[in-house]
Parts: C-alpha cells; structure tokens; sequence
C-alpha cells in the first residue's frame, strides 16, 4: 500500500476523476476525505470506499469559499489528527465561446472554481501540513494548461494559472516538507466531455498518439504515486495524463 494511514483529501470526489483517485487513495490504505458540492455522489465515493475494505468521510464543500475550505480541513484534522495528502481536482469547463463573446459572468465562474478554488484548497492545506511536518498536494490541471483550445479561453486561462501555482508553492514549501506537482489530464470518460462541441467529440480518439480517449483511473494512478513517498523528490512538476495529446 502506497500511503496506508496517510489521511487523504480530495476536492471534487463526487464523481469522475475525483472519484477515482478517491477510490485508488482508499485502495492504497490512506483514511480519504471526500469532499464535493454533489453530497449524494460523494455519499456513494464513500460508500464505495467502505465496502472494500477502506475507511472514509464525506464533507461538503464549496470550493469558491475560504472559509468552507477551512471547516473542511479543521474537520478532517479533528477526526484523522492530520491533513498528509491533498488533491484539488474540482473544476467546471464553462461555455465554449470565442473570447470576445465570453462575458465577465463566465470568466468569474470559471476563475472562481477551477483558480481560485485551487488557490483557496492549497492555503488551507499548507497550513494544516505545516502543523505536522509536511506533505503532499497534487493539483489537477489539464492540457490545456500547456496549450490552447478554441472557445474555452477562461478555463485555458485558469489551468495555465494551477500550472504556474504549484511551482511556486513548490519553492516556496519545498524546504518545509511540502511537496506540489500538477497533472495535466488529456480527454478523460468524464461528463465534461459531453460539454465539448460536437465536431471536437468526433475527433478526440484522433488527436492522442494512444488513439483513444483516457479512462479516469489512469489519472488517479499518476495521482496516487506523486502523492506517495515513492515520489518523495519530486515537486513543482507538470506530468501529463494524456495518451501522446502533448507529442504533436
């Protein structure tokens, strides 16, 4: 087991890629706090969790508030005694428009969740891993926080932002015991693919060297060894989860 008794946190477990990587921290014996808006999905993470074997909570969470981020971690460092791992994943991908169309509402929710949310996860979870000699944060990018995409200008804008963070809370950290990577997912089997335009749906096999879209238990895997010790000198690092998409 990669990180039994570890405690886990993980933002957005509700479904998808949160889920899995939920599943895979259970699987590899940490004590996982699920957290999400969607109570009922992250209900059933949990339930999954425990019915193999695992051991789990679920915490509500709105990633857009500070100060819920803070009840979250106080509540998972009163019942575990620690906050070791924490993984942001949550994130929207917004309306698909050229950039002039976007209006100010869009940029902000997309910003507020898949940025500032992040920004909000890692203050919070820096300051409970400080308490107890460090850590680790993995935070969930995308590809398109290296490259562009046509008519998804904020959510490019906000990965390209997760990217940049994690490097500095690297440097910033690193001497402290806290340890940060991004990874970057290509086209995942996730309801956000649904949102994509349909002439991008018909090509997304074509476009990654592996041709075929990912599975979220490939990311959760990355996920889980970068939070792991296995991984213990590396940090303030890009990897992409993304069938060969980069390689063009």
């Amino acid at each position: 087991m990669l990180i039994k008794d570890k405690v886990a946190l993980i933002t957005g477990g509700a479904e998808g890629i949160g889920r899995a990587i939920a599943l895979v921290y259970g699987r590899e014996g940490a004590k996982v706090v699920v957290t999400d808006c969607n109570d009922e999905g992250g209900e059933e993470t949990v339930a999954m969790i425990n019915q193999a074997g695992g051991e789990a909570i679920y915490l509500h969470l709105n990633v857009t508030s500070l100060e819920n981020h803070e009840a979250v971690v106080n509540a998972a460092c009163q019942k575990f005694g620690r906050l070791d791992i924490a993984c942001n994943n949550a994130g929207i991908s917004g309306e698909f428009r050229l950039t002039g169309d976007h209006t100010p509402e869009t940029w902000q929710q997309v910003i507020d969740i898949n940025l500032t949310g992040v920004f909000y996860g890692v203050r919070t979870q820096i300051n409970a891993m400080l308490k107890t000699g460090g850590g680790s944060i993995v935070n969930i990018a995308s590809i398109l926080g290296q490259v562009g995409l046509e008519e998804i200008t904020p959510y490019v804008a906000a990965k390209h932002g997760v990217v940049g963070m994690t490097k500095n809370v690297a440097l910033e950290y690193g001497t402290k015991g806290i340890r940060c990577n991004s990874v970057g997912p290509a086209f995942i089997k996730t309801k956000l693919v649904n949102n994509l335009p349909e002439e991008v749906r018909n090509h997304l096999s074509s476009m990654h060297a592996l041709n075929r879209i990912g599975d979220p238990e490939e990311v959760a895997e990355l996920v889980v060894w970068l939070s792991s010790d296995k991984a213990s000198f590396i940090t303030g690092n890009y990897y992409a989860a993304d069938g060969g998409y980069l390689a063009r």
